[in-house]
Formats: C-alpha cells, structure tokens, sequence
C-alpha cells in the first residue's frame, strides 16, 4: 500500500512538472503496465480530448479501431480561438481557448461519422422526463450514447458553484447500475454518476440540452486516403484564414492584447489591480497543457495523425507532423512562462490540478483525492486573485505567442502543401 502511494505521488508530481495526463506520467515512469480495464463489457482506455476520445471509443465498441488521433485528423485537425469574457455582475473574467477544428460548434461529432459514414442518430428535448426515459432505454438496450452534462452539475470535477452552466464537454454513458450511469471521460477505472444528477446535469446548458448520440452501425471507411486528403484541406484553409476569433489570426489578436493599454480588453486594462489574473494564467496552463479537462493544445495528436498518414500523403505529411510538433514545444514554453514553477504557490497549484485529473482518471477510486485537492485548489485560487504572488511579465507572454503564432503558420503552409 506505502508503495502504490508513492508511485501515485511520483505520477502526480509529473504531471504537474510536464502537464502530462495521468496515463501518459503513469507510462513514463512504469511503462505499459496499466493495461485497459473492462467494465460491463466497455473497454477503459483513456485518452486526450473529451470529443475525439469518445467517437474513437464508441466506434472501438462497434468494432472499428481508428485511432484517437486520425478520429482528430478526419475531424478537421486543430483549430484556434481566444475569448476573453467579462461578467460585470460577479466581477470575474473567464478565458475559453479553442485549439479543435469547428470547437465554437455544436456538431463535430456529428460531422466526423458523417465523414465515416457511420449511422447514428440523435436524441433532443426539452422534456427532462423524455431524456431521461431516452437515455435508459439506449443503456437498457446495450447501447453506448455520448451525452454533453454541465461539468459543475455532473460533480466529480469537484468545480465551484459559480461554474454552473459555464460549459460541459463529451462523454460516454455505457451502462446503468443500482449506484448510477457509469461514464467514460478518460478515466481509466468506473466512473459512476448517480442517474438523476447525470439527468439534471445534461439538461442544464440550453445549447445542447439533453443531447443524445448513440452510434447505431459503422464500418471501416472506405477510400481512408481521399477522405484524409479532404480533412487536411479543410484544416489547412480553416486554421490557416483570416477570422481574429477561430483561426491563426486569434493567437496575434491574444498577443497584442497581452500589452496593450488602450484597448479596454487588453490584459493591462482587464486585470490593472491583479484581482483575477492568478485565475486567468492557471485558466491558460490547464486549457494548453493535456493534464487540462479539455485534452490541451491537441498539436502533437494532430503530428501523431500525420504521421499515421505519411503513408497515404507521403514523405511530406511526416515533415508537416514536426512542423506541428514544433508548435506543441512552443506552447508549452507559453504555458510554463504563464505559471512557472519557480513561484511556490503557482507550483502548488499545478500540483492540485494534477491531482484533480489523477482522481478523475481513477474514477470512483479517485473521489476522496479529487475532492480534496479541488477543495484547495479553489480556495488558492481565490486567495491568489486577491493576492497575486508576483506580477507577470505580460511581454514575456506576448512574445512566446508570437512564436506559437509564426510555428503555427509555418506548418499551415505545410498543410496546405501536401
């Protein structure tokens, strides 16, 4: 027992030193010993990010393997955004990064099996009574349904009240239990949510209330290497366009925002008393690094793609994988100059998010570690947006932007090459 808490210490500790997620840490240190688990017949196997870990898994399930990272590919690849939201009322700034192709949109996963030429259908309502009915009588049935619940309501994120209703990401409900739905977010052990908070918390974002998907058939695709060559395009031309919000352009529009004193959203206006800013920077290392509830920056799982692809594509395609590997390094100088480990208190933060993620990946296991760590977690946050342990150098920022920015459209050209 001594011995499993100190190898779970270790792994916590890398993934707060790299930003890894728990499997990956867990491999480096011990290798592939943590084989997937079954449970009711449903395959744990982990993963990256929420939508394209649970398309590749769910089609796992009806017996076709794709990887998580040609599932990113075939999706569209990766994607850009920054919005910086202001909420007057409560005195608060929330930061939403987007790093999936189409990820301000509510049907990629829809667009990815269409793309496949799987058969799925969708369930909505606004009825609570009829998506709850809906979603027993899949599970009922033996089916797997990706559902959207808000993160603070389905609760084992441990979030604070006031993220209510700020967002949810895709998960799987795989089967019903006496004790609840067991869910699929990545987490390499059960995972169960009791039924009528996973049906309240799937109702609470009007967006994509009560949203249902359930796979229905699906083959391996046909003609793999056009469909490949179609997604490449479309990733190419949508991250390499001219939007300020949802393409390249989004991460010069951050930069300059970093410094700018004139603009009323540019950092140094935003944040000019410090309160907030400790809670923005963390905001930014959990949304780049992987050990994030989102799946981070996504750059090296779309150079894993390529690579899958240098087959179908090419030598080329190899090249443009380390084109986008390159930009993977670049953010993550960004995310270590946005908390650095040198401040004692940020480090002590990025060691609490990681075990947050390490309890949700062990899933019923992990709940009293989770909660724990959630619980000083949000207490430090609200402490250090009060207090903040040094002042940034907004410039140093801006300027590890810049060169996220100038990788980035280096490997679009790439892209567009192929």
């Amino acid at each position: 027992m001594t011995e499993q808490k100190h190898l779970k210490a270790r792994i916590r500790a890398r993934m707060a030193r790299t930003g890894e997620r728990y499997t990956v840490a867990r491999r480096h240190l011990v290798g592939d010993t943590d084989q997937p688990g079954t449970d009711h017949g449903w395959t744990l196997r982990g993963g990256l990010h929420p939508d394209t870990a649970a398309v590749a898994h769910v089609l796992a399930d009806r017996g076709v393997e794709l990887s998580e990272a040609m599932v990113l590919g075939l999706g569209g690849g990766v994607g850009a955004g920054y919005i910086l939201w202001e909420f007057a009322a409560h005195d608060t700034t929330h930061l939403t990064l987007g790093f999936r192709h189409r990820w301000n949109y509510l049907d990629w996963t829809d667009r990815v099996l269409d793309r496949i030429g799987a058969r799925y259908r969708v369930h909505t309502t606004a009825g609570a009574k009829g998506a709850a009915n809906a979603l027993d009588a899949a599970l009922a049935a033996g089916e797997r349904a990706i559902v959207v619940p808000d993160r603070y309501l389905v609760g084992y994120w441990n979030l604070p009240a006031h993220l209510e209703a700020h967002g949810g990401h895709s998960v799987i409900a795989y089967t019903a239990s006496e004790a609840g739905i067991r869910i699929d977010d990545r987490n390499t052990r059960p995972l169960t949510v009791p039924a009528d908070v996973l049906h309240r918390a799937r109702a609470r974002v009007s967006s994509y209330r009560n949203r249902m998907l359930v796979v229905e058939e699906a083959t391996a695709p046909d003609k793999l290497a056009d469909l490949v060559r179609e997604a490449v395009r479309e990733c190419a031309e949508k991250l390499g366009g001219t939007s300020a919000s949802f393409a390249l352009p989004a991460w010069q529009k951050w930069a300059k925002l970093l410094t700018d004193r004139r603009n009323a959203k540019g950092w140094p206006t935003v944040f000019a008393n410090g309160r907030g800013l400790a809670t923005a920077l963390l905001t930014a290392w959990e949304g780049i690094e992987p050990v994030g509830m989102t799946g981070g920056h996504l750059r090296d799982l779309y150079a894993d793609f390529l690579d899958e692809a240098t087959p179908l594509l090419g030598e080329r395609a190899a090249q443009a994988a380390e084109a986008f590997r390159e930009s993977g390094r670049r953010w993550h100088a960004f995310a270590e100059a946005a908390v650095p480990t040198d401040v004692p208190e940020y480090a002590r933060l990025r060691e609490l998010v990681a075990a947050v993620a390490e309890g949700v990946a062990l899933g019923d296991d992990g709940a009293d570690v989770r909660a724990e760590a959630a619980a000083e977690l949000w207490a430090s946050r609200a402490e250090l947006d009060r207090r903040p342990p040094v002042a940034p150098d907004l410039g140093v920022l801006a300027e590890r932007l810049r060169a996220v920015h100038a990788a980035e459209t280096e490997a679009v050209k790439m892209l567009a090459a192929l």
